[in-house]
Protein backbone atom coordinates (compact mmCIF):
# COMPACT_ATOMS: atom_id res chain seq x y z
CA UNK A 1 0.00 0.00 0.00
CA UNK A 2 1.37 3.13 -1.09
CA UNK A 3 0.47 6.29 1.10
CA UNK A 4 1.72 9.80 0.77
CA UNK A 5 2.66 11.90 3.32
CA UNK A 6 -0.25 13.03 5.13
CA UNK A 7 -2.45 12.93 8.69
CA UNK A 8 -5.69 12.56 10.25
CA UNK A 9 -7.33 13.03 13.14
CA UNK A 10 -8.68 10.21 15.29
CA UNK A 11 -12.04 11.11 17.06
CA UNK A 12 -15.21 8.30 17.16
CA UNK A 13 -18.41 9.86 15.97
CA UNK A 14 -20.37 8.66 19.58
CA UNK A 15 -17.62 11.52 20.70
CA UNK A 16 -18.89 14.24 18.19
CA UNK A 17 -21.43 16.75 20.01
CA UNK A 18 -24.73 16.88 19.59
CA UNK A 19 -28.55 17.11 22.00
CA UNK A 20 -29.47 13.40 21.17
CA UNK A 21 -27.37 11.94 24.23
CA UNK A 22 -24.33 10.99 21.84
CA UNK A 23 -22.40 11.89 18.22
CA UNK A 24 -24.31 10.79 15.01
CA UNK A 25 -23.91 10.68 11.17
CA UNK A 26 -25.91 14.39 11.15
CA UNK A 27 -24.88 17.64 11.40
CA UNK A 28 -21.98 17.99 13.76
CA UNK A 29 -20.25 14.83 11.68
CA UNK A 30 -20.52 16.98 8.65
CA UNK A 31 -19.24 20.44 10.45
CA UNK A 32 -16.21 17.76 11.24
CA UNK A 33 -16.03 16.52 7.92
CA UNK A 34 -15.33 20.75 7.35
CA UNK A 35 -13.28 21.69 10.21
CA UNK A 36 -10.74 18.47 8.78
CA UNK A 37 -10.65 19.79 5.08
CA UNK A 38 -10.00 23.69 6.62
CA UNK A 39 -7.12 22.00 9.03
CA UNK A 40 -5.48 20.43 5.76
CA UNK A 41 -6.05 16.93 7.14
CA UNK A 42 -6.55 13.53 4.96
CA UNK A 43 -7.92 11.43 7.12
CA UNK A 44 -10.92 10.96 9.86
CA UNK A 45 -10.05 7.50 11.75
CA UNK A 46 -13.04 6.16 13.73
CA UNK A 47 -13.31 2.94 15.94
CA UNK A 48 -15.27 -0.15 15.10
CA UNK A 49 -18.65 0.92 13.66
CA UNK A 50 -20.78 -2.22 14.75
CA UNK A 51 -23.75 -2.43 16.80
CA UNK A 52 -22.14 -2.51 20.69
CA UNK A 53 -22.86 -5.38 22.97
CA UNK A 54 -20.82 -5.80 26.43
CA UNK A 55 -20.05 -2.64 28.43
CA UNK A 56 -21.21 -0.46 25.06
CA UNK A 57 -17.37 -1.90 23.61
CA UNK A 58 -17.15 -1.23 20.00
CA UNK A 59 -14.85 -4.11 19.93
CA UNK A 60 -17.09 -6.31 21.38
CA UNK A 61 -20.14 -6.10 18.81
CA UNK A 62 -23.52 -8.09 17.73
CA UNK A 63 -21.66 -8.10 14.19
CA UNK A 64 -18.74 -8.04 12.40
CA UNK A 65 -20.89 -6.74 9.65
CA UNK A 66 -24.17 -4.30 10.75
CA UNK A 67 -23.72 -0.62 11.95
CA UNK A 68 -24.58 1.05 15.15
CA UNK A 69 -28.00 2.09 15.68
CA UNK A 70 -27.23 4.71 17.93
CA UNK A 71 -25.55 6.38 14.95
CA UNK A 72 -28.22 7.25 13.14
CA UNK A 73 -29.09 11.05 13.34
CA UNK A 74 -32.92 11.57 14.07
CA UNK A 75 -32.51 14.95 12.41
CA UNK A 76 -32.09 13.31 8.97
CA UNK A 77 -35.17 10.98 10.07
CA UNK A 78 -37.15 14.66 10.28
CA UNK A 79 -36.51 15.94 7.09
CA UNK A 80 -37.03 12.73 5.26
CA UNK A 81 -40.69 12.21 7.09
CA UNK A 82 -39.84 9.38 9.19
CA UNK A 83 -40.33 11.39 12.23
CA UNK A 84 -41.73 14.52 13.17
CA UNK A 85 -40.46 17.59 14.78
CA UNK A 86 -43.03 16.68 17.63
CA UNK A 87 -41.03 13.47 17.87
CA UNK A 88 -38.13 15.62 18.84
CA UNK A 89 -39.61 18.59 20.99
CA UNK A 90 -39.17 16.43 24.36
CA UNK A 91 -35.17 15.30 24.12
CA UNK A 92 -33.81 14.10 27.92
CA UNK A 93 -31.25 16.99 29.11
CA UNK A 94 -28.43 14.16 28.62
CA UNK A 95 -24.88 14.72 29.65
CA UNK A 96 -22.68 17.30 27.26
CA UNK A 97 -19.33 15.98 28.42
CA UNK A 98 -20.13 12.21 28.04
CA UNK A 99 -22.02 9.42 26.81
CA UNK A 100 -24.84 7.85 29.42
CA UNK A 101 -25.44 4.46 27.48
CA UNK A 102 -28.06 3.50 29.66
CA UNK A 103 -29.83 6.60 29.20
CA UNK A 104 -29.59 7.50 24.88
CA UNK A 105 -30.16 3.67 24.46
CA UNK A 106 -33.95 3.32 25.32
CA UNK A 107 -34.40 6.29 23.60
CA UNK A 108 -32.70 6.60 20.34
CA UNK A 109 -34.21 2.93 20.18
CA UNK A 110 -37.59 4.04 21.14
CA UNK A 111 -37.11 6.96 17.88
CA UNK A 112 -36.14 3.89 15.30
CA UNK A 113 -39.39 2.45 16.51
CA UNK A 114 -41.21 5.20 15.77
CA UNK A 115 -39.22 5.94 12.41
CA UNK A 116 -39.84 2.12 11.54
CA UNK A 117 -43.95 2.54 12.12
CA UNK A 118 -44.14 5.12 9.75
CA UNK A 119 -42.86 3.15 6.92
CA UNK A 120 -45.66 2.71 4.26
CA UNK A 121 -46.42 -0.60 2.84
CA UNK A 122 -45.72 -0.64 -0.61
CA UNK A 123 -44.14 3.04 -0.84
CA UNK A 124 -41.16 3.74 -2.92
CA UNK A 125 -38.89 3.70 0.50
CA UNK A 126 -40.11 0.26 1.63
CA UNK A 127 -39.44 -1.04 -1.99
CA UNK A 128 -35.47 0.70 -1.44
CA UNK A 129 -35.62 -0.84 2.03
CA UNK A 130 -36.61 -4.75 0.47
CA UNK A 131 -34.07 -4.09 -2.24
CA UNK A 132 -31.45 -3.62 0.22
CA UNK A 133 -32.30 -6.55 2.27
CA UNK A 134 -32.04 -8.59 -1.03
CA UNK A 135 -28.82 -7.06 -1.90
CA UNK A 136 -27.58 -7.89 1.72
CA UNK A 137 -28.91 -10.93 2.42
CA UNK A 138 -25.66 -12.63 3.02
CA UNK A 139 -25.50 -11.46 6.03
CA UNK A 140 -28.36 -9.21 6.72
CA UNK A 141 -30.62 -11.83 7.17
CA UNK A 142 -28.85 -13.76 10.06
CA UNK A 143 -27.93 -10.56 11.67
CA UNK A 144 -31.85 -9.63 12.13
CA UNK A 145 -33.01 -12.64 12.63
CA UNK A 146 -30.44 -12.76 15.98
CA UNK A 147 -31.07 -9.39 17.13
CA UNK A 148 -34.89 -10.30 16.72
CA UNK A 149 -34.21 -13.87 18.84
CA UNK A 150 -32.25 -11.09 21.07
CA UNK A 151 -35.13 -9.33 22.21
CA UNK A 152 -37.88 -11.89 22.23
CA UNK A 153 -35.01 -13.00 25.00
CA UNK A 154 -34.66 -10.26 26.52
CA UNK A 155 -31.44 -9.72 25.86
CA UNK A 156 -30.13 -12.96 26.61
CA UNK A 157 -26.92 -14.50 25.05
CA UNK A 158 -27.17 -17.13 22.13
CA UNK A 159 -25.57 -19.33 24.06
CA UNK A 160 -28.65 -19.45 26.53
CA UNK A 161 -31.12 -20.74 23.94
CA UNK A 162 -33.12 -23.31 23.28
CA UNK A 163 -30.95 -25.99 22.04
CA UNK A 164 -33.29 -26.08 18.72
CA UNK A 165 -32.34 -22.34 18.64
CA UNK A 166 -29.19 -22.11 19.78
CA UNK A 167 -28.75 -24.93 16.83
CA UNK A 168 -30.64 -23.09 14.26
CA UNK A 169 -32.71 -26.00 13.72
CA UNK A 170 -34.46 -25.51 10.22
CA UNK A 171 -38.00 -25.90 11.83
CA UNK A 172 -36.99 -23.56 15.19
CA UNK A 173 -35.40 -21.30 12.56
CA UNK A 174 -38.80 -21.27 10.17
CA UNK A 175 -41.18 -20.98 13.50
CA UNK A 176 -38.60 -17.86 14.25
CA UNK A 177 -38.92 -15.78 11.11
CA UNK A 178 -42.72 -16.52 11.12
CA UNK A 179 -43.70 -14.95 14.34
CA UNK A 180 -40.88 -12.52 14.70
CA UNK A 181 -41.42 -11.55 11.13
CA UNK A 182 -41.91 -7.56 12.23
CA UNK A 183 -38.97 -7.65 14.67
CA UNK A 184 -37.20 -8.93 11.63
CA UNK A 185 -38.25 -6.15 9.47
CA UNK A 186 -37.25 -3.24 12.02
CA UNK A 187 -33.52 -4.76 12.62
CA UNK A 188 -33.19 -4.60 8.86
CA UNK A 189 -34.64 -1.39 8.30
CA UNK A 190 -32.56 0.18 10.83
CA UNK A 191 -29.99 -1.20 9.09
CA UNK A 192 -31.01 0.29 5.61
CA UNK A 193 -31.10 3.87 7.66
CA UNK A 194 -27.24 3.45 8.94
CA UNK A 195 -26.26 2.51 5.33
CA UNK A 196 -27.82 5.47 4.03
CA UNK A 197 -26.83 8.16 6.43
CA UNK A 198 -23.13 6.73 6.51
CA UNK A 199 -22.98 6.65 2.63
CA UNK A 200 -23.61 10.11 2.10
CA UNK A 201 -21.05 11.31 4.95
CA UNK A 202 -18.44 9.13 3.43
CA UNK A 203 -19.30 10.93 0.01
CA UNK A 204 -19.71 14.07 1.88
CA UNK A 205 -15.88 13.38 3.05
CA UNK A 206 -14.71 12.20 -0.07
CA UNK A 207 -16.01 15.41 -2.01
CA UNK A 208 -14.00 17.55 0.73
CA UNK A 209 -10.44 15.53 0.33
CA UNK A 210 -11.01 13.66 3.68
CA UNK A 211 -11.09 9.75 3.72
CA UNK A 212 -12.29 7.56 6.26
CA UNK A 213 -9.77 4.95 8.25
CA UNK A 214 -11.98 2.38 9.96
CA UNK A 215 -11.06 -0.31 12.67
CA UNK A 216 -11.18 -4.01 12.18
CA UNK A 217 -11.24 -5.75 15.58
CA UNK A 218 -9.30 -9.43 14.62
CA UNK A 219 -11.98 -10.94 16.72
CA UNK A 220 -15.79 -11.29 16.89
CA UNK A 221 -17.95 -11.34 19.91
CA UNK A 222 -19.13 -14.60 21.13
CA UNK A 223 -22.72 -13.11 21.57
CA UNK A 224 -23.24 -12.05 17.69
CA UNK A 225 -24.56 -13.05 14.84
CA UNK A 226 -21.13 -14.31 13.30
CA UNK A 227 -20.97 -17.31 16.24
CA UNK A 228 -24.24 -18.04 15.78
CA UNK A 229 -24.91 -18.26 12.39
CA UNK A 230 -21.27 -20.05 11.71
CA UNK A 231 -20.38 -21.90 14.74
CA UNK A 232 -17.96 -24.39 12.12
CA UNK A 233 -15.89 -21.74 11.68
CA UNK A 234 -14.73 -21.07 15.77
CA UNK A 235 -14.10 -23.36 18.85
CA UNK A 236 -17.28 -23.81 20.10
CA UNK A 237 -18.45 -27.33 21.86
CA UNK A 238 -21.68 -28.91 21.15
CA UNK A 239 -23.90 -26.23 23.37
CA UNK A 240 -22.47 -23.72 21.48
CA UNK A 241 -20.08 -22.43 24.31
CA UNK A 242 -16.64 -21.57 23.72
CA UNK A 243 -13.78 -23.47 24.50
CA UNK A 244 -10.72 -21.57 24.23
CA UNK A 245 -11.01 -17.95 24.45
CA UNK A 246 -9.07 -14.85 22.99
CA UNK A 247 -6.51 -12.36 25.08
CA UNK A 248 -3.31 -11.28 25.31
CA UNK A 249 -0.67 -12.56 28.31
CA UNK A 250 0.63 -9.30 30.99
CA UNK A 251 1.95 -6.44 29.18
CA UNK A 252 1.71 -2.71 29.41
CA UNK A 253 -1.74 -2.48 29.93
CA UNK A 254 -2.25 -5.12 32.75
CA UNK A 255 -0.19 -7.39 35.25
CA UNK A 256 -2.78 -10.24 34.19
CA UNK A 257 -2.87 -9.55 30.57
CA UNK A 258 -6.58 -9.17 29.22
CA UNK A 259 -9.07 -11.63 29.21
CA UNK A 260 -11.16 -10.44 26.62
CA UNK A 261 -13.44 -13.71 25.98
CA UNK A 262 -14.10 -13.69 21.92
CA UNK A 263 -13.99 -17.01 20.51
CA UNK A 264 -11.02 -18.38 18.74
CA UNK A 265 -11.32 -19.44 14.99
CA UNK A 266 -10.89 -22.63 13.67
CA UNK A 267 -8.53 -21.52 11.23
CA UNK A 268 -7.92 -25.07 9.41
CA UNK A 269 -11.60 -24.61 8.76
CA UNK A 270 -11.54 -21.23 7.25
CA UNK A 271 -8.86 -22.11 4.76
CA UNK A 272 -10.96 -25.26 3.59
CA UNK A 273 -13.26 -22.28 2.55
CA UNK A 274 -10.58 -20.06 1.09
CA UNK A 275 -11.10 -17.84 3.64
CA UNK A 276 -14.52 -16.96 2.39
CA UNK A 277 -15.65 -15.46 5.94
CA UNK A 278 -13.06 -13.10 6.09
CA UNK A 279 -12.87 -12.08 2.05
CA UNK A 280 -16.73 -10.98 2.65
CA UNK A 281 -15.43 -9.24 5.88
CA UNK A 282 -13.24 -7.14 4.42
CA UNK A 283 -14.98 -6.50 1.39
CA UNK A 284 -17.42 -5.10 3.30
CA UNK A 285 -14.95 -3.04 5.23
CA UNK A 286 -13.82 -1.47 2.45
CA UNK A 287 -17.54 -0.82 1.13
CA UNK A 288 -17.31 1.60 4.43
CA UNK A 289 -13.72 2.58 4.67
CA UNK A 290 -11.12 4.05 2.17
CA UNK A 291 -8.67 2.38 4.78
CA UNK A 292 -8.45 -0.44 7.19
CA UNK A 293 -6.81 -0.57 10.56
CA UNK A 294 -6.43 -4.16 11.78
CA UNK A 295 -6.47 -4.65 15.57
CA UNK A 296 -4.10 -6.92 16.78
CA UNK A 297 -2.21 -7.80 13.59
CA UNK A 298 0.07 -9.95 15.79
CA UNK A 299 -2.90 -12.65 16.18
CA UNK A 300 -2.77 -13.67 12.40
CA UNK A 301 1.08 -14.73 13.21
CA UNK A 302 0.05 -16.52 16.25
CA UNK A 303 -2.69 -15.74 19.04
CA UNK A 304 -3.20 -16.54 22.77
CA UNK A 305 -5.36 -18.93 23.52
CA UNK A 306 -6.96 -19.35 26.89
CA UNK A 307 -8.89 -21.99 27.81
CA UNK A 308 -12.83 -20.61 28.24
CA UNK A 309 -12.80 -21.32 32.20
CA UNK A 310 -9.84 -19.05 33.29
CA UNK A 311 -10.76 -15.88 34.99
CA UNK A 312 -7.49 -13.99 33.76
CA UNK A 313 -5.46 -14.28 30.49
CA UNK A 314 -2.05 -15.57 32.61
CA UNK A 315 -2.62 -19.14 32.41
CA UNK A 316 -2.66 -19.33 28.14
CA UNK A 317 -0.61 -20.17 25.59
CA UNK A 318 0.27 -19.11 21.89
CA UNK A 319 -0.97 -20.75 18.93
CA UNK A 320 0.16 -20.45 15.20
CA UNK A 321 -2.34 -18.42 13.29
CA UNK A 322 -3.25 -18.74 9.74
CA UNK A 323 -0.46 -16.57 8.54
CA UNK A 324 0.23 -15.31 4.84
CA UNK A 325 -2.38 -17.53 3.59
CA UNK A 326 -4.70 -15.58 4.78
CA UNK A 327 -3.01 -12.30 2.76
CA UNK A 328 -3.05 -14.05 0.00
CA UNK A 329 -5.94 -15.11 -0.10
CA UNK A 330 -7.65 -11.55 0.58
CA UNK A 331 -5.18 -10.16 -1.96
CA UNK A 332 -6.43 -12.66 -4.94
CA UNK A 333 -10.39 -11.78 -4.14
CA UNK A 334 -9.85 -7.97 -3.75
CA UNK A 335 -6.32 -7.13 -4.87
CA UNK A 336 -4.49 -4.48 -3.07
CA UNK A 337 -5.27 -3.99 0.74
CA UNK A 338 -5.08 -0.84 2.01
CA UNK A 339 -4.66 -2.04 5.80
CA UNK A 340 -2.80 -0.54 8.45
CA UNK A 341 -1.18 -3.47 11.00
CA UNK A 342 -1.78 -2.49 14.62
CA UNK A 343 1.47 -4.35 15.60
CA UNK A 344 1.52 -3.24 19.20
CA UNK A 345 2.34 -5.49 21.97
CA UNK A 346 4.50 -8.62 21.98
CA UNK A 347 6.03 -8.40 18.48
CA UNK A 348 8.18 -11.42 17.55
CA UNK A 349 10.22 -11.33 14.34
CA UNK A 350 7.76 -13.68 12.76
CA UNK A 351 5.07 -11.13 13.40
CA UNK A 352 7.50 -8.34 11.69
CA UNK A 353 8.03 -10.70 8.63
CA UNK A 354 4.45 -11.36 8.04
CA UNK A 355 3.59 -7.70 8.42
CA UNK A 356 6.54 -6.64 6.04
CA UNK A 357 5.37 -9.42 3.66
CA UNK A 358 2.01 -8.30 3.30
CA UNK A 359 3.15 -5.16 2.50
CA UNK A 360 1.75 -3.44 5.22
CA UNK A 361 2.67 -0.51 7.31
CA UNK A 362 2.37 -1.35 11.21
CA UNK A 363 2.10 1.44 14.15
CA UNK A 364 4.52 3.86 16.67
CA UNK A 365 3.03 5.12 19.32
CA UNK A 366 4.70 8.29 21.00
CA UNK A 367 4.01 7.66 24.47
CA UNK A 368 5.59 4.17 24.64
CA UNK A 369 8.79 5.50 23.12
CA UNK A 370 10.70 7.07 26.61
CA UNK A 371 11.97 6.05 29.45
CA UNK A 372 14.69 3.80 27.80
CA UNK A 373 17.40 3.13 25.54
CA UNK A 374 17.90 4.81 22.23
CA UNK A 375 17.22 2.24 20.37
CA UNK A 376 13.54 2.12 21.50
CA UNK A 377 11.67 1.24 17.78
CA UNK A 378 8.64 3.80 18.90
CA UNK A 379 11.43 6.48 19.46
CA UNK A 380 11.15 8.37 15.56
CA UNK A 381 14.75 8.67 14.64
CA UNK A 382 14.10 4.92 14.44
CA UNK A 383 11.08 5.00 12.14
CA UNK A 384 10.72 4.31 8.30
CA UNK A 385 8.68 6.38 6.60
CA UNK A 386 6.10 3.47 5.62
CA UNK A 387 4.28 3.19 9.00
CA UNK A 388 1.70 5.39 10.98
CA UNK A 389 2.78 7.28 14.24
CA UNK A 390 -0.10 7.71 16.82
CA UNK A 391 0.49 10.13 19.89
CA UNK A 392 -1.53 7.71 21.44
CA UNK A 393 -4.53 5.28 20.64
CA UNK A 394 -7.93 4.77 21.82
CA UNK A 395 -6.00 2.41 24.41
CA UNK A 396 -4.04 4.81 26.21
CA UNK A 397 -5.10 8.03 28.36
CA UNK A 398 -4.11 11.31 26.34
CA UNK A 399 -0.65 12.85 26.20
CA UNK A 400 -1.26 14.91 28.95
CA UNK A 401 -2.89 12.21 30.94
CA UNK A 402 -0.01 10.04 29.84
CA UNK A 403 2.53 12.25 31.08
CA UNK A 404 1.34 13.68 34.92
CA UNK A 405 1.31 9.66 35.26
CA UNK A 406 4.66 8.36 33.99
CA UNK A 407 7.31 7.54 35.81
CA UNK A 408 10.14 10.41 36.38
CA UNK A 409 13.05 8.55 34.27
CA UNK A 410 9.93 8.17 31.28
CA UNK A 411 8.87 12.17 31.99
CA UNK A 412 12.80 13.64 32.05
CA UNK A 413 13.70 11.23 29.11
CA UNK A 414 10.96 13.04 27.21
CA UNK A 415 11.35 16.48 27.97
CA UNK A 416 15.21 16.33 27.12
CA UNK A 417 14.03 14.63 23.91
CA UNK A 418 11.98 17.04 22.72
CA UNK A 419 13.81 20.29 24.42
CA UNK A 420 9.92 20.80 26.01
CA UNK A 421 8.46 21.75 29.35
CA UNK A 422 5.60 19.85 30.94
CA UNK A 423 3.03 22.85 30.12
CA UNK A 424 3.60 21.98 26.44
CA UNK A 425 4.20 18.25 26.36
CA UNK A 426 1.19 17.84 24.31
CA UNK A 427 1.91 20.27 21.61
CA UNK A 428 5.32 18.59 21.77
CA UNK A 429 4.45 15.28 20.99
CA UNK A 430 2.02 16.18 17.97
CA UNK A 431 4.89 18.52 16.33
CA UNK A 432 7.12 15.02 16.89
CA UNK A 433 4.26 12.88 15.26
CA UNK A 434 4.12 15.79 12.29
CA UNK A 435 8.03 16.21 11.68
CA UNK A 436 8.55 12.28 12.13
CA UNK A 437 9.32 10.39 8.21
CA UNK A 438 6.19 8.22 9.13
CA UNK A 439 4.12 8.57 6.11
CA UNK A 440 0.57 8.73 8.16
CA UNK A 441 0.89 10.70 11.46
CA UNK A 442 -2.71 10.48 13.34
CA UNK A 443 -3.42 12.34 16.61
CA UNK A 444 -6.40 11.95 18.56
CA UNK A 445 -8.97 14.84 19.10
CA UNK A 446 -8.41 14.54 22.85
CA UNK A 447 -4.31 15.69 22.18
CA UNK A 448 -5.23 18.62 20.02
CA UNK A 449 -7.57 19.63 22.66
CA UNK A 450 -4.61 19.19 24.88
CA UNK A 451 -7.16 17.24 27.76
CA UNK A 452 -6.22 15.10 30.45
CA UNK A 453 -7.03 11.82 31.95
CA UNK A 454 -11.10 12.40 32.09
CA UNK A 455 -10.85 12.80 28.52
CA UNK A 456 -9.28 9.39 28.22
CA UNK A 457 -11.57 6.61 25.82
CA UNK A 458 -10.77 3.47 27.54
CA UNK A 459 -9.07 1.64 30.03
CA UNK A 460 -7.92 -1.69 28.75
CA UNK A 461 -9.41 -4.73 31.54
CA UNK A 462 -11.86 -2.07 32.89
CA UNK A 463 -15.78 -3.56 32.60
CA UNK A 464 -17.73 -0.42 32.99
CA UNK A 465 -16.86 3.83 32.53
CA UNK A 466 -15.33 3.51 28.99
CA UNK A 467 -16.23 5.21 25.63
CA UNK A 468 -18.10 7.76 26.75
CA UNK A 469 -15.97 10.72 26.66
CA UNK A 470 -17.62 14.08 24.09
CA UNK A 471 -16.41 16.71 22.61
CA UNK A 472 -17.92 19.98 23.34
CA UNK A 473 -19.58 22.32 20.90
CA UNK A 474 -17.06 24.65 20.96
CA UNK A 475 -14.00 22.87 21.43
CA UNK A 476 -12.81 23.32 17.89
CA UNK A 477 -12.32 26.63 17.70
CA UNK A 478 -10.90 28.37 14.58
CA UNK A 479 -8.07 29.27 15.91
CA UNK A 480 -7.38 25.39 16.51
CA UNK A 481 -8.15 24.56 12.96
CA UNK A 482 -5.60 27.18 12.14
CA UNK A 483 -3.14 25.70 14.36
CA UNK A 484 -3.47 22.08 12.86
CA UNK A 485 -3.64 23.46 9.19
CA UNK A 486 -0.24 25.60 9.69
CA UNK A 487 1.58 22.46 11.78
CA UNK A 488 0.42 20.27 8.70
CA UNK A 489 2.00 22.36 6.31
CA UNK A 490 4.68 22.98 8.09
CA UNK A 491 5.62 19.45 7.48
CA UNK A 492 4.21 18.81 4.31
CA UNK A 493 1.71 16.28 5.36
CA UNK A 494 -1.10 18.19 3.22
CA UNK A 495 -1.87 15.47 0.57
CA UNK A 496 -3.50 16.66 -2.66
CA UNK A 497 -4.09 13.01 -4.13
CA UNK A 498 -3.18 9.57 -3.65
CA UNK A 499 -6.34 8.29 -2.33
CA UNK A 500 -7.08 4.89 -1.25
CA UNK A 501 -10.37 4.10 -3.23
CA UNK A 502 -13.22 5.52 -4.63
CA UNK A 503 -16.47 6.59 -2.19
CA UNK A 504 -20.11 5.03 -3.17
CA UNK A 505 -22.81 6.82 -4.75
CA UNK A 506 -24.18 9.14 -2.53
CA UNK A 507 -27.50 7.98 -0.61
CA UNK A 508 -30.85 9.85 0.25
CA UNK A 509 -34.10 8.45 1.67
CA UNK A 510 -35.89 10.77 -0.33
CA UNK A 511 -39.26 8.36 -1.77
Amino acid sequence: MKQPRSSGVLLHPTSLPGRYGLGSFGAEARHFVDALAQAHQSFWQVLPLGPTSYGDSPYQSFSAFAGNPLLIDPEILVTEGLLTPADLADVPDFPAEAVDYGWVIPYRTGLLRRAFERLQPGSALEERVLAFRDREAGWLTDYARFMALKDEHGGQAWGEWSPELRGRDPGAIARADERLAEAIAFHAFVQFLFAEQYGALKHYAKERGICLVGDLPIFVAYDSADAWANPDLFYLDSDGHPTVVAGVPPDYFSATGQLWGNPLYRWERHAETGYAWWIARLKKAYELYDLVRIDHFRGFEAYWEVPAEEETAINGRWVKGPGMALFDALRAALGELPVIAEDLGVITPEVEALRDGAGLPGMRILQFAFGGSADNAYLPHNFVPHTVVYTGTHDNDTTRGWFEAAEPEARAHALTYLKGTPETITGDMIRLAMASVANLAVVPMQDWLDLGPEARMNVPGRASGNWAWRMGAKDLSRDLVAQMAELTDLFGRHAKGGRVSAPPAEASLAT
